[in-house]
């Protein structure tokens, strides 16, 4: 992938409109930033809103980024939202195949989460997992939890070992994965490197705030 893409992306997905919407938020709602049981000013709430869009859609750019990569490696991509028998909406963050077999993949930016979010993300996980060996199988059905920043690994061992038991009860492959082991798992070790080097020049290009 080339840099100025890589920056586009993540450019549009994380600025391009998230003023705007702030704008539009603070105008219908002004009692959450102006109300009196606050212990900000509104000026620090509207940052505080502004930087916390900005994190979430990180990891929108990340969805696409990885995504974009998967088109360049040949995997074919599938339709990653489906509707369960709940009628909840579940939304995929990579869906993709190969000739022999189909991959799902969880994808998150960190693994920094507390006990109760941790719990409900496995959760998530095992209800696509379920939707996922309805829809394709579970002989070459495999599924991955992946957080791409492999500094923090605070609940590896509470993964593991729930991902280990979805395995050997729906008789599917499941990975755990962290930063560059994704990319080694797929054979395209060279665009973890890739990836690195763009966001470090990207981040010395954004403003400091």
């Amino acid at each position: 992938m080339q840099y100025t893409k890589f920056k586009n992306i993540f450019n549009e997905t994380i600025f391009e409109e998230s003023k705007a919407v702030l704008i539009e938020k603070i105008a219908k709602y002004p009692n959450r930033y102006i109300g009196l049981f606050r212990p900000t000013k509104p000026k620090a709430k509207i940052l505080q809103n502004l930087l916390q869009s900005h994190e979430i859609r990180f990891g929108d750019a990340f969805e696409e980024i990885i995504e974009k990569y998967l088109k360049e490696f040949g995997y074919e991509i599938l339709n990653k939202c489906f509707i369960n028998d709940d009628k909840d909406e579940l939304n995929l963050d990579q869906c993709f195949k190969d000739k022999n077999t189909t991959y799902f993949i969880e994808q998150k930016i960190r693994d920094d989460h507390d006990s109760t979010k941790k719990r409900g993300q496995t959760g998530n996980f095992e209800k696509k997992l379920n939707e996922m060996v309805n829809k394709y199988g579970e002989k070459n059905l495999v599924g991955i939890f992946y957080f791409i920043d492999p500094d923090l690994q605070k609940n590896k061992n509470f993964y593991k070992t729930e991902l280990e038991k979805m395995a050997h009860d729906y008789g599917v492959k499941i990975y755990l994965f962290y930063g560059v082991e994704l990319f080694n798992f797929l054979q395209q070790e060279k665009t973890w490197s890739e990836i690195l080097k763009y966001l470090e020049q990207w981040k010395k290009e954004i403003p400091d705030f």
